[in-house]
């Protein structure tokens, strides 16, 4: 049997990310995303839901991450689910879902994202101008804020 564990999400971060080091000193970030839902019931009366993820990113895009992104700023997350379990202090059993970030790309203006406005930069030496989106590049995320 085929297995397939692919999700691709567009929202708002909810908290500032938060920056934490493995003891193999590789960076993990922790953020959650908001997606906003908008739909019309059978009677045309506009409804809206809300649905909240706790996402996880490691290594340098866990990093660009922390440093381009507060909350508030809209972001495209692709990566797979993880199912958590765990006992609380009481006993008690816990678990969730949480989206293990292996890409991803910075929606909106620069500003939004915790970076400085900037006019784009222009190709020097005559170098084609790199892709604008970004989606699918080497490892999924952009080093600088200069390629969003």
């Amino acid at each position: 049997m085929s297995n397939f564990n692919k999700v691709i999400l567009v929202g708002n971060i909810t908290r500032d990310p938060a920056l934490t080091y493995l003891p193999s000193q590789t960076a993990v970030v922790d953020f959650g995303l908001a997606i906003n839902r908008k739909w019309k019931d059978q009677g045309g009366v506009e409804k809206q839901e809300v649905c909240f993820i706790d996402c996880q990113a490691f290594g340098k895009p866990a990093e660009t991450i922390n440093k381009y992104c507060k909350k508030g700023a809209a972001l495209l997350v692709d990566g797979r689910l993880k199912f958590e379990q765990w006992d609380g202090k009481d006993g008690s059993k816990h678990s969730k879902h949480r989206v293990i970030v292996e890409a991803f790309q910075f929606i909106g203006s620069k500003t939004e994202n915790g970076g400085e406005q900037s006019e784009p930069q222009q190709p020097q030496n005559n170098q084609p101008a790199p892709p604008q989106n970004g989606y699918g590049q080497q490892n999924g995320y952009q080093p600088t804020p200069d390629n969003f």
